[in-house]
């Protein structure tokens, strides 16, 4: 007990720069209270304590402002950060080495009992601020969820997903898909890369710009040809001969 104790202190002071001591976590950390919280609530539950374990979390619910079933089962070194307004629901699942922001919403979109509702987290997922995951399937291991994200369906490990409903940024080369160093932690789950679609919209704002040009060239090449002597004129006074296509400004419309 004490030795997991200790891998949840040390995670917290590896992934949140803010934490400056052992005892500051132990006192002042939310997150921490409501891991250890939930254990107590998970053991009654699951020796057949129904009550006593809803009771330890509406206590550890009022307390800290996380709200875990007691039925969900939560692995080893995980880290609610902030977390303010979490709800994590019966079936719910979070591997070892997650990290939870506020707002985070693990829910389920059955009302059937007995089944499971609600999502799967594997292991060193990243969920971050006010994102909702909402479903009985897999986040797979190391994927990041971002910020405000609604998920409803699996996510393959290693990527990322973004918007509503989310997308999914596929990881690179077997490694998650962000800013950060292998096995280095990446806070709130920033990616360099953006949302797919902002991506699919600069393709065909590079390929429209491409086709203008290639028009311009050609009307250029036939105004040469036709004022040769001896050619008739056959340009068109309308013809496309100057770009005019703003590119760059529809770029940074939809963000760079």
């Amino acid at each position: 007990m004490f030795s997991r104790l200790r891998a949840d202190i040390r995670c917290i002071l590896e992934r949140d720069p803010a934490a400056r001591s052992a005892w500051e976590v132990i006192t002042v950390y939310p997150g921490f209270h409501a891991v250890v919280l939930h254990r107590w609530a998970h053991a009654c539950w699951t020796h057949g304590f129904k009550w006593p374990a809803r009771f330890i979390a509406h206590v550890a619910r009022g307390l800290t402002g996380i709200e875990i079933h007691p039925a969900a089962k939560i692995g080893e070194r995980v880290f609610f950060d902030h977390a303010m307004g979490v709800v994590v629901g019966e079936t719910a699942e979070i591997g070892d080495g997650c990290t939870i922001y506020q707002g985070v919403t693990l829910g389920g979109t059955s009302l059937y009992k007995g089944t499971k509702r609600h999502p799967t987290l594997g292991k060193n997922v990243v969920v971050s601020a006010g994102a909702k995951v909402l479903g009985g399937f897999l986040v797979g291991d190391g994927a990041k969820i971002g910020s405000n994200a609604v998920v409803i369906k699996p996510v393959p490990a290693g990527a990322t997903a973004v918007g509503i409903p989310a997308r999914i940024i596929p990881s690179k080369a077997g490694e998650s898909a962000d800013v950060a160093a292998p096995q280095k932690f990446s806070a709130y789950g920033i990616t360099q890369d953006d949302d797919p679609l902002s991506q699919a919209m600069r393709g065909l704002i590079d390929n429209a710009a491409g086709q203008e040009h290639q028009i311009a060239l050609l009307w250029q090449a036939i105004e040469k040809l036709s004022s040769q002597p001896g050619t008739k004129d056959c340009v068109p006074c309308d013809a496309a001969r100057d770009e005019s296509f703003e590119a760059e400004k529809l770029t940074q419309l939809i963000g760079k």
